[in-house]
């Protein structure tokens, strides 16, 4: 086995994959030997990643807006002509407030890119998929948890690893694997603004919310962007060729959220 190359002449879509932990994926698979597509929202970063990648493709857009997964998707067919490998990656932290503070737009926005993006665009490239490929939806260790203050997300991310769990039975016969990857706390701008809405609603320091949280972890440190590619790389190659149906966290042990 080429383990610097154990996705030479694969495929594969990632959504949100301009940026973040999608980016750190797309990398990753480029560097495998994949020929990658990406959507994001971000159209900085979209411009940015087809400077810099010769076999990444990325385009914008906006995964709120339903109507436009398709148009995305058959972007991607046009590019990688066979697809592999489906990395759904779309994700928006919510609301962080009491359930009573919470807004009927909110949830309905959390459920949408969190749960509505990742169903519409494999309701629409998985009969197309090849078969022996791998399919691998980012959810949270917020599906493993309850989480204070985050319940649409939270309820979304729960939701995520349901229908990995289920896909992976209905695919089985086809020898596509699903499997849920599971963050937990992410280094990085999105989890200092967490950090920042959580310290708010709790009245306490930034610093303090911060140690907090990372009390919650048996390893007491942040996740970084390289260590879920590389747990992503590992499920999607051959290497995890005998792994479907499961949630697998990549979090230092959360056991309790802060």
């Amino acid at each position: 086995m080429d383990y610097n190359n154990l996705l030479k002449d694969k495929t594969a879509l990632i959504t949100a994959g301009a940026d973040g932990i999608g980016y750190g994926i797309a990398k990753r698979f480029e560097e495998a030997g994949a020929k990658v597509f990406v959507c994001d929202i971000n159209e900085e970063a979209v411009d940015r990643v087809n400077l810099n990648h010769s076999n990444i493709r990325a385009i914008v857009c906006d995964l709120r807006q339903t109507q436009l997964i398709s148009s995305m998707v058959e972007s991607a067919f046009d590019y990688l002509s066979k697809l592999d490998i489906i990395v759904n990656n779309a994700g928006i932290a919510g609301e962080t407030a009491g359930v009573g503070e919470q807004t009927l737009g909110g949830w309905q926005e959390c459920l949408q890119v969190n749960m509505t993006s990742h169903f519409e665009t494999m309701r629409i490239a998985v009969p197309r998929m090849e078969d022996n490929g791998s399919i691998l939806s980012v959810a949270s260790v917020a599906g493993r948890v309850g989480f204070a203050y985050r319940l649409p997300y939270a309820a979304t991310k729960w939701g995520v690893i349901g229908m990995a769990k289920s896909l992976a039975v209905e695919l089985g016969p086809r020898g596509i694997r699903v499997n849920a990857l599971l963050p937990g706390i992410v280094e990085g701008e999105r989890q200092n603004k967490v950090i920042e809405a959580k310290a708010k609603v709790k009245k306490v320091s930034f610093e303090e919310m911060k140690k907090e949280i990372l009390s919650g972890a048996s390893l007491g440190q942040f996740v970084t962007h390289d260590d879920l590619a590389e747990q992503a790389h590992f499920l999607c190659s051959d290497l995890g060729k005998n792994i479907s149906g499961q949630a697998i966290s990549v979090c230092g042990n959360i056991e309790k959220a802060g």
